[in-house]
């Protein structure tokens, strides 16, 4: 399999900000050891969903799911950083082996510089994708910042790339391949993940 039939092919694909910056999203891109973000209106539509009981219930992406694996096949960090609290996201957090999640988070520049700590990788070295204002902070301090296409003009506006997909929908996938396809980590992973499927039958996330 050719590393182009499987990830994002180049940049050139997605929507850049700050001008011409494509060489220099390659260079972050490449740095890249660990990928943080918010999950409402990230990983999720950003619908607050009840049942009839008043439980609130979110609804997320296999496909984002599946490239977060991926990452991991690759050696890349992963962290979620919500002001809200939900058993659903902590559920799919230990489903996906996220390595971090941060709930009740107001302040999520705080809450990024302690993932940083934790885990030892760099600011710079840091990917986040946010949505709305309450991500501004946490797009002060990270080496690399992604909007989905449903996010807030102002995070767009801020944001070093911008996904042709939408928040729950394939903007986490979206920013995941990037990352594997810069990093030239494709075929790697791609033999990881088929020599799981063949051992476990498993291969949805």
């Amino acid at each position: 399999m050719r590393q182009n039939e499987f990830m994002v092919k180049s940049i050139s694909q997605v929507s850049l900000k700050r001008g011409n910056m494509k060489q220099v999203l390659t260079d972050r891109l490449c740095r890249i050891k660990l990928l943080a973000m918010d999950v409402d209106g990230v990983l999720t539509d950003g619908g607050i969903h009840y049942d009839e009981q008043g439980n609130e219930w979110k609804r997320f992406d296999v496909t984002d799911g599946l490239g977060l694996h991926l990452l991991r096949l690759g050696g890349i960090k992963t962290a979620w950083i919500t002001g809200r609290t939900h058993a659903g996201v902590k559920r799919r957090s230990e489903e996906l082996k996220i390595d971090y999640l941060l709930q009740g988070a107001g302040d999520k520049r705080q809450a990024l510089a302690q993932i940083s700590e934790l885990s030892g990788v760099d600011m710079d070295d840091i990917g986040y994708i946010g949505d709305d204002w309450n991500d501004l902070p946490a797009y002060e301090i990270a080496g690399c910042r992604f909007a989905p296409s449903s996010a807030s003009l102002r995070m767009k506006e801020a944001a070093d790339m911008v996904t042709a997909a939408s928040g729950g929908s394939g903007a986490v996938r979206e920013v995941c391949e990037l990352i594997l396809n810069s990093q030239h980590l494709v075929e790697r992973v791609t033999e990881a993940y088929i020599r799981e499927i063949r051992k476990s039958g498993i291969g949805a996330q």
